[in-house]
């Protein structure tokens, strides 16, 4: 019974991933844009649109940009949560975990994110409101994009990536000084767990108004890098370096118009 419930458990987890992610893909299909977020004729009309003309359009309004955030975040965050669920099931042998402690760190962890889901959602309309990003979550200035890439390039080596990565690097070590068992306590280190790696991670999200917020692309290369960070072997080895590789990346756009001569 104890594996048919463990199989279960992992088999809907997983399950959910492949499910966001085909909703994402379907929803750029929708809107007309490919795999890098660029949009087809129908989507460079969309993306053109000013958001204050009176008709109904889903990227200028909460309700639908905050669900398709929502399932963002479960395409793109839940794969980074296996190494702290596995080290949770570490202490189901060697301490009080249960499956229901298992469950509730899961649902925990993304209540914080369905929250940072609503938080980007009012960022993304007040950028696009105020003309700095189009119908799609493009920046429309190289200063912005470049500036974004540098601000997130930045953050890599400040002390609050430092202490969030910790947590979320090493897991083990947060349940071990906040642990509490059953559902009620699952939940309750799914939220602190959440929390910080919101602070960890809440640049890779903003990442998406440079190339566009249902740039797939984007989507996959930000997960597989959130993952990378957050491997016990070599995550603390990836860090830096990728902040270097973000800071080049924004002097590159804000140079460029210089250098083409645009």
């Amino acid at each position: 019974m104890h594996g048919i419930m463990r199989s279960t458990l992992w088999l809907g987890f997983f399950g959910a991933i492949l499910a966001a992610w085909w909703v994402m893909y379907t929803m750029a299909i929708d809107m007309d844009v490919d795999m890098l977020g660029r949009p087809g004729e129908m989507g460079a009309r969309m993306a053109a649109m000013d958001p204050r003309m009176p008709m109904y359009m889903p990227m200028a309004n909460f309700g639908p940009l905050f669900w398709m955030w929502a399932i963002m975040m479960a395409a793109m965050m839940l794969p980074t949560l296996l190494p702290t669920l596995r080290a949770y099931e570490d202490l189901m042998v060697s301490a009080t975990g249960t499956r229901a402690g298992w469950s509730g760190v899961l649902v925990g962890y993304f209540i914080v994110w369905v929250a940072f889901a609503a938080l980007i959602t009012g960022v993304q309309l007040a950028l696009l409101f105020g003309g700095v990003i189009d119908m799609l979550g493009i920046a429309k200035s190289p200063w912005v994009a470049g500036g974004l890439l540098i601000l997130v390039g930045a953050f890599q080596f400040t002390r609050t990536k430092e202490i969030c990565h910790g947590v979320c690097h090493s897991p083990m070590m947060y349940f071990l000084g906040h642990w509490r068992a059953g559902l009620a306590g699952g939940l309750r280190m799914g939220i602190g767990l959440g929390a910080f790696c919101v602070g960890c991670c809440w640049g890779f999200m903003a990442l998406g108004f440079v190339g566009g917020v249902m740039n797939l692309a984007w989507m996959g290369l930000a997960t597989f890098f959130m993952v990378i960070e957050k491997l016990p072997q070599i995550g603390h080895y990836v860090t830096k370096p990728m902040g270097f590789a973000l800071i080049i990346a924004g002097l590159a756009v804000l140079g460029w118009p210089v250098f083409s001569g645009g």
